[in-house]
């Protein structure tokens, strides 16, 4: 893993705290897709365990890797009310593989190594299962707000598209976030092991209060990074003072299935 990929475990607490979860209807939807013959799931890069649970609830069997081990035990204590979900302190690509009907990945699949993304996930999941891959990118919906937050961290060297994107930039199409090659609807079409590709979107708003977005900023590899951080963070509460915000939140979710 970059540098990058190397802080979370840092900020576990801010992660849990301020990374909002995902659409209600997640899980679901993945299910539906997968059909009524899945009972077991690998997730790659569980984090904290903000989608975890939400499959966990659905009576999946479940092995979670997080490759760091502060944010592994903070997962731990999240999912102790489901028995039949374990967790492994480990990157995908160390990880033994083994065989499940689901493999999932929550905001964790751009930091998997690309050349062999596609080959390690297809080690995992048996014929006729699925893979399915989320992301939950959010929006200012406060066009005034939005402009200067952007100009706080611009200021501090952080690009404003990336974190404080205004809500109205989100279109229809799953994935019209993305600038860095990170959705993989053409990559899982193009890599021979997959097909059905199927994309999703649900589409809300949701409230932050001032603590709980500082607590999300925190918990980015922008912020974490930043030499400036504090003084950003102290920027931008100053500049929400006990008002919070709100902002549009995206889930979007790339499903396939693998290939005979």
């Amino acid at each position: 893993m970059n540098e990058a990929a190397r802080v979370f475990g840092s900020a576990a607490e801010q992660y849990e705290a301020g990374r909002p979860g995902y659409h209600e209807g997640l899980a679901a939807e993945v299910l539906r897709y997968a059909g009524p013959a899945t009972r077991t799931a690998v997730e790659v890069g569980a984090g904290t365990g903000k989608a975890t649970v939400q499959f966990a609830a659905a009576g999946l069997s479940m092995v979670c890797l997080e490759p760091d081990a502060r944010m592994a035990e903070v997962l731990r204590h999240t999912v102790a009310a489901y028995p039949s979900v374990s967790v492994v302190v480990s990157d995908f690509e160390s990880w033994p593989a083994r065989r499940a009907d689901l493999l999932l990945a929550g905001t964790s699949w751009h930091w998997v190594d690309p050349r062999r993304c596609w080959d390690l996930a297809a080690n995992v999941v048996a014929p006729g299962g699925t893979v399915a891959l989320f992301w939950n990118p959010l929006g200012i919906v406060s066009p005034r707000l939005q402009a200067a937050l952007a100009e706080i961290e611009l200021a501090h060297g952080i690009d404003e598209s990336v974190i404080t994107p205004p809500a109205s930039s989100y279109g229809t199409e799953p994935g019209d976030w993305d600038i860095s090659g990170m959705w993989p609807a053409a990559a899982l079409e193009a890599s021979g092991r997959f097909g059905d590709v199927r994309q999703v979107r649900f589409r809300d708003e949701i409230t932050y209060s001032t603590a709980g977005y500082l607590a999300l900023l925190d918990s980015t590899s922008a912020y974490r990074l930043l030499v400036s951080r504090e003084a950003a963070l102290a920027d931008v509460a100053h500049l929400l003072g006990s008002d919070g915000l709100r902002l549009t939140r995206i889930t979007d979710v790339c499903l396939a299935r693998r290939l005979q």
